[in-house]
């Protein structure tokens, strides 16, 4: 069986769905993911989006936003009643309860809103997603000029010894140990993550490179990444050890008990 091995690199979360991010000294997983991520979110409330959380795919203006933590969660349960600040375009920091913060993001994206707390507000449900060093290189060289990791949002960048794109293959069964956490890819809903328009917009949200997400679609069937789920909570951080053992490829069994 192919084992990689190789460290952590960064670790990312994103408090507020579709707004910029924060990068961790240290991030706890659980069942529910990175605690914190994507733990808020802004619900459109336009007539006919009433309900459905705005994302950037809807408001590229989002990107201009920033959130993120004072501090990290007091422990690994996460339950500490932390709210995130958001920095606006201007530089101006808003409580996430502030009086004012649901009128100023209506301005700023030019659309009636509402906030909301949920934890695992992804699109696929209480995941972790997690890219590689070696594929985001090798996708600048294909492209001719280097491409940003946080286009993809990932929580976990990693830095394996796994040839380049290996991971757009990986199966069900695949297990990644990093830290004192365990991924795996396991349930519905994960799997080699399937690209949507977002990492056409560079981080800040100034202009978008539609030629990325069509090289992706040709050659690498739209894929970049990997979406797991946790199933040992554990604390990482970056330049932990970490391990990959890919599932069966597909048509192959794993070998009984001897």
């Amino acid at each position: 069986m192919t084992s990689y091995f190789g460290t952590v690199q960064r670790i990312l979360r994103w408090p507020v769905k579709s707004l910029r991010g924060e990068e961790l000294r240290r991030g706890h997983f659980d069942g529910r993911g990175l605690i914190g991520d994507r733990a808020y979110a802004l619900v459109d409330e336009r007539e006919s989006h009433a309900g459905k959380v705005l994302t950037v795919r809807h408001r590229p203006e989002m990107l201009h936003w920033r959130a993120g933590y004072a501090g990290e969660p007091a422990s690994l349960s996460g339950d500490d009643g932390r709210a995130p600040a958001l920095t606006a375009p201007d530089g101006t920091v808003w409580e996430w309860d502030a009086p004012g913060l649901r009128g100023a993001l209506t301005e700023s994206l030019n659309t009636p809103l509402s906030l909301r707390a949920a934890d695992g507000q992804h699109d696929r449900s209480m995941t972790v997603l997690v890219t590689f060093d070696r594929s985001l290189a090798a996708l600048g060289e294909e492209l001719g000029t280097p491409v940003e990791v946080e286009r993809f949002r990932p929580n976990l960048h990693l830095d394996v010894d796994a040839p380049a794109f290996d991971e757009e293959d990986w199966e069900p069964g695949t297990v990644i140990t990093v830290g004192g956490a365990e991924l795996s890819i396991a349930g519905e809903r994960t799997g080699p993550c399937v690209r949507c328009v977002v990492p056409s917009w560079d981080p800040l949200g100034r202009e978008r490179r539609p030629e990325l997400q069509k090289w992706l679609i040709a050659e690498h069937r739209n894929r970049f990444g990997v979406i797991m789920r946790v199933t040992r909570p554990g604390a990482v951080g970056p330049g932990d050890d970490v391990t990959v053992v890919p599932g069966p490829v597909p048509g192959e069994r794993p070998a009984g008990p001897s």
